[in-house]
């Protein structure tokens, strides 16, 4: 041990990384030390005038410089000497701001990794192409508008991510990249894939989310190792056509245009376990998902389907299914709010009831698309459910609350009509009603009045003009799930803060910027967060601690952090990163 308490070990080890943080203000444009370049080439003791560093033995005289840290020092551009350390084996620049990357990078042989995200590139030197020892090449977030062909040179490569460019397309060299294991296109231009990427052999993940993409090449079946593929925020109307594709286990195809799921389709994708399918157009699900004998996790939220076959209820691996948002008819809600393991075992028993195998029609319910006649008195009486939707209309008519009569009514759809405020009269039903659905309308505000349906367990207000909710709201303590996406909030309701009974909160696709996370952790009961496609720039970290939380979803908000790799492992892995960045 030294006098300074280091090791050999420690020296040597120190020796091989340095990060340069210039000890100027570092909001200031800064540059990298002359001295940095020259480090394997002055003389230690000039070396040791020129930077500072902790250790004051000559440790850097052990072995040439490997990894070089130079992240986020707003720097403008790399100068041609980085040739003078030709041993580096990883170079990180990334969350700079260059524009130009010097020709001499090519002549760092030994270069395994090169982060260069989050900059201003706009075009790569030829050089670059030369160092054939890539395994990882990152290049997100930056302002390229093509890859050239002499991309395919990186033989080696395993790991590329060109996310968030301007991308119109791809080389087909692509395909000569056969040792690649990950590759991120999303949030770029493409409009096609070119059928040659199926080359890719040893392919295992491949993100083409948010892109123009209106069909996907059916020799993708040819990636022999793929595993992971994400589809989402496309132009897809129809589910891929992956045939033999036996390795595949995650497709996520949601906000896209599917309207129908080929039967052909599904029954190839033997080896899957997670379909992802949510905001699409999706009306019938064929009998065939009960091929997917390996599903774990099936996503159907805001779909049009009426029903789902029966068979589902028999997948032995199934442990979620969400179905919330769509117009069911054969499912009752109560059913549904008892989550996935209680709808598998209500599917199985709907098909035993029947000797064919076919389950019975339930009588239709909350969600029920509405029949010929203005007013089914019979759904009342019976069903205690009032239902005028799908009308276009711009007020509801008094004659619909005067068939209610003294029935109790427990479930009220008047979703998809033009309303644009309340009808005062939906107070006559506060004693009974639970459930009411107005999506699909004009609504721009909620009256003080909403507050006296006090035995409120379900609310759906999606697709409307909402800004704001009263916080009179606060009066609704059963309350347990409320839907508000696809309107125009653009800050997280105060008032949810305080409905304590809420289990899932649904608010995606509109412009809310922060949420509080302290206040948050109060709803010690919700379980469902969906905050897709909002403004949030931002993720606190103490977010992590709300460990009620099962499903979080975060895709399409502009913030960095966490990254999208640990994003899409899910919830708990969000979490547990989250909590590892509160500060102690």
């Amino acid at each position: 041990m030294s006098s300074t308490g280091w090791t050999a070990e420690d020296r040597q080890k120190e020796r091989t990384t340095q990060s340069v943080r210039p000890r100027a203000q570092r909001r200031k444009k800064l540059s990298v030390p002359q001295s940095v370049w020259r480090i394997n080439v002055d003389p230690p003791e000039e070396a040791k005038q020129n930077l500072s560093f902790s250790a004051s033995e000559r440790w850097w005289e052990q072995t040439d410089l490997t990894k070089l840290l130079l992240s986020s020092n707003k720097l403008q551009t790399i100068s041609e000497d980085i040739k003078l350390l030709p041993a580096l084996v990883v170079l990180d620049i990334h969350d700079n701001q260059l524009t130009s990357l010097p020709a001499s990078i090519g002549e760092l042989e030994q270069l395994q990794k090169l982060i260069l995200s989050h900059n201003k590139l706009a075009e790569l030197p030829t050089e670059l192409w030369s160092l054939t020892n890539l395994r990882c090449l990152h290049l997100q977030q930056n302002l390229l508008e093509q890859l050239p062909t002499d991309l395919g040179q990186l033989c080696h490569l395993e790991d590329l991510d060109v996310s968030n460019n301007k991308l119109m397309a791809i080389p087909d060299s692509l395909a000569d990249l056969s040792n690649l294991v990950k590759l991120n296109l999303s949030f770029n231009n493409l409009k096609s894939l070119p059928p040659a990427i199926s080359g890719m052999k040893n392919l295992r993940m491949l993100d083409c989310s948010r892109n123009q993409l209106e069909s996907v090449p059916p020799v993708l079946a040819q990636m022999a190792s793929l595993e992971q593929l994400y589809l989402r925020h496309n132009k897809l109307r129809f589910l891929p056509e992956l045939p033999s594709c036996k390795t595949l286990k995650e497709l996520h195809c949601g906000n896209n245009q599917i309207e129908v799921l080929e039967a052909d389709h599904l029954k190839h994708l033997s080896s899957l376990s997670v379909l992802e399918l949510r905001d699409n157009k999706v009306k019938i699900l064929p009998e065939e998902i009960s091929l997917l004998q390996g599903l774990e996790r099936l996503d159907l939220t805001n779909n049009d389907l009426s029903s789902v076959p029966c068979g589902l209820g028999t997948l032995p691996k199934l442990k979620s299914v969400t179905l919330e948002g769509n117009p069911l008819r054969t499912i009752r809600r109560d059913i549904l709010t008892k989550g996935t393991s209680e709808l598998l075992k209500y599917l199985r028993s709907r098909i035993q009831e029947q000797p064919d195998g076919k389950a019975k029609e339930e009588p239709k319910t909350a969600m029920t698309l509405p029949s010929q006649a203005m007013i089914n008195v019979h759904a009342i009486k019976t069903l205690k459910t009032l239902d005028y939707s799908e009308k276009q209309e711009a007020s509801i008519p008094d004659e619909v609350f005067d068939a209610v009569s003294s029935s109790p009514v427990v479930n009220m759809n008047f979703s998809k009509n033009q309303l644009t405020a309340l009808p005062p009269r939906i107070v006559e039903l506060r004693d009974t009603l639970a459930d009411i659905n107005l999506g699909f309308n004009k609504l721009s505000t909620i009256p003080l009045e909403f507050s006296k349906l006090q035995q409120l367990v379900h609310i759906d207000f999606r697709n409307n003009l909402l800004t704001s909710l009263p916080v009179e709201l606060e009066a609704l303590t059963k309350l347990r799930s409320i839907i508000l996406s696809f309107n125009k909030f653009k800050c997280f309701p105060d008032v949810l803060y305080r409905i304590l009974t809420l289990e899932t909160i649904l608010i995606s696709n509109n412009q809310v910027g922060t949420i509080d996370p302290v206040r948050l952790k109060l709803l010690d009961r919700l379980s469902t967060l969906d905050l897709q496609n909002n403004d949030i720039m931002q993720v606190p970290p103490e977010l992590g601690n709300c460990t009620s939380l099962r499903a979080l979803m975060l895709d399409g908000n502009p913030f960095r952090n966490p990254r999208a790799a640990i994003v899409a492992k899910g919830t708990d892995a969000i979490l547990e990163y989250l909590r590892s960045r509160i500060p102690t």
